[in-house]
């Protein structure tokens, strides 16, 4: 699996802990869907500011959100390794959802990366039998990789 990064935002600082368990994170997922790890996931680290301006850009929602995601459905590939998308991270909207729901910052940013895997791997929650089913694949990824809301301070 390769991951590409690229911060794109100076508010809050990035480590090689929180990076580590984001790709724990992606082949969790991956393994679970039974996914080869044989694929290319860029992530892009961004403010509430711009991830507002890809919003309306690309959802016609003129508001910030926590993560954005942009499933690959090409099969184009620079590299024989196959692009599975692009996630978009509001670290701003993290921080503050994680002092919201009272837990730490990485576990946030982690559910943030299931959450967006799950919609690269073409899940949805638009309707409540598929949110349901989404839910339950995140909740089953913190729970195989023991990140649960009090841990990861």
């Amino acid at each position: 699996m390769e991951v590409y990064i690229d911060n794109r935002q100076d508010e809050i600082t990035i480590d090689d802990e929180l990076i580590e368990l984001m790709e724990k994170v992606m082949k969790e997922c991956l393994a679970l869907e039974e996914k080869s790890l044989d694929t290319e996931i860029s992530v892009s680290f961004v403010n509430n500011k711009e991830i507002q301006e890809l919003n309306r850009e690309y959802r016609n929602v003129d508001s910030s959100t926590d993560v954005l995601s942009f499933p690959m459905t090409d099969d184009f590939s620079l590299s024989h390794i196959p692009i599975l998308g692009d996630i978009v991270i509001s670290l701003e909207k993290a921080l503050s959802q994680a002092e919201e729901y009272g837990h730490s910052f990485n576990r946030e940013v982690a559910y943030l990366t299931a959450h967006s895997m799950f919609h690269l791997l073409g899940y949805d929650h638009m309707e409540e039998d598929e949110k349901q089913v989404m839910r339950k694949k995140e909740k089953q990824v913190m729970k195989s990789l023991g990140i649960f809301k009090n841990n990861l301070e």
